[in-house]
């Protein structure tokens, strides 16, 4: 399995699409010209901005290598040439989710060193008005990493379901956007403001907001964003909450696709 990782993860590195995404780094450039517009909360708005920017090159990276890995592979052959190989398709699986969460935490390194670089930029020049909490922008980042790795987990669900490109990359999009949204939703069919609501709706709601992954849980940018003190409580259980379901949801991966007939 240790080959087949390495040998995804340099396919990844070679990937022109990485490249693509590399050029958007570039925007960090911009942090704090464009934070500068912000009359009162210039440094607030910077990390704002870097804690976007870092989740939305995740985000591109988890749909697009975890979508596109095992359809790809299938559609040149290459599966089979590692499946004749004393190779199980769940340890294909398997070395697929380890290459991409690999990567994705490479990433999360890589973009954690160049987002303080924006930040301090922006700082330097607009002193804000309290000390910035290095230690809860990276460990927002560091859940970012999690949450596309969960992410990248469900892309793979759907890529060992699929024989096209097209349910792993809208599937993945769209419980992502669904993910993001839970919360919320249950909290507002939760209070009094939804009386009006039938209950089929609100027992619907319930079930789905337990089914699909709440990303919301992995979102530490507020306390990062305003040096507020993190509830490491809370951060323990998104954590239990993030190897639970991802192992869960590799389970359903290899399960199916080790019943997949492939041509």
């Amino acid at each position: 399995m240790i080959n087949q990782i390495w040998i995804t993860f340099l396919g990844i590195v070679r990937d022109r699409a990485l490249y693509g995404i590399m050029v958007l780094c570039a925007l960090f450039l911009v942090i704090p010209s464009a934070s500068s517009l912000s009359m009162r909360q210039v440094t607030e708005l910077s990390i704002t901005l870097s804690l976007s920017l870092i989740s939305f090159l995740l985000l591109l990276c988890a749909v697009f290598f975890s979508s596109f890995s095992v359809w790809r592979d299938i559609e040149r052959r290459y599966s089979f040439s590692v499946l004749a190989l004393p190779v199980s398709r769940s340890h294909f699986i398997l070395g697929k989710f380890l290459a991409i969460a690999a990567f994705l935490t490479l990433c999360g390194v890589v973009l954690g060193l160049i987002a303080p670089l924006a930040i301090s930029a922006t700082a330097a020049y607009y002193p804000p008005d309290r000390a910035i909490m290095w230690s809860s922008i990276l460990l927002a980042i560091g859940y970012d990493v999690l949450k596309y790795i969960l992410l990248s987990a469900v892309g793979l669900l759907f890529s060992a379901i699929s024989t096209s490109f097209f349910l792993p990359v809208f599937g993945t999009i769209s419980v992502y956007l669904c993910g993001t949204m839970s919360q919320d939703v249950q909290n507002y069919l939760s209070s009094s403001a939804a009386n009006d609501v039938p209950v089929f709706i609100k027992e619907l709601a319930s079930i789905f907001y337990h089914v699909v992954p709440n990303f919301d849980a992995f979102d530490f940018n507020l306390a990062a964003i305003y040096s507020l003190p993190v509830d490491h409580k809370g951060g323990l259980l998104t954590l239990g909450y993030f190897v639970a379901y991802t192992l869960i949801v590799l389970f359903f991966a290899c399960f199916f696709f080790s019943r997949r007939e492939l041509r």
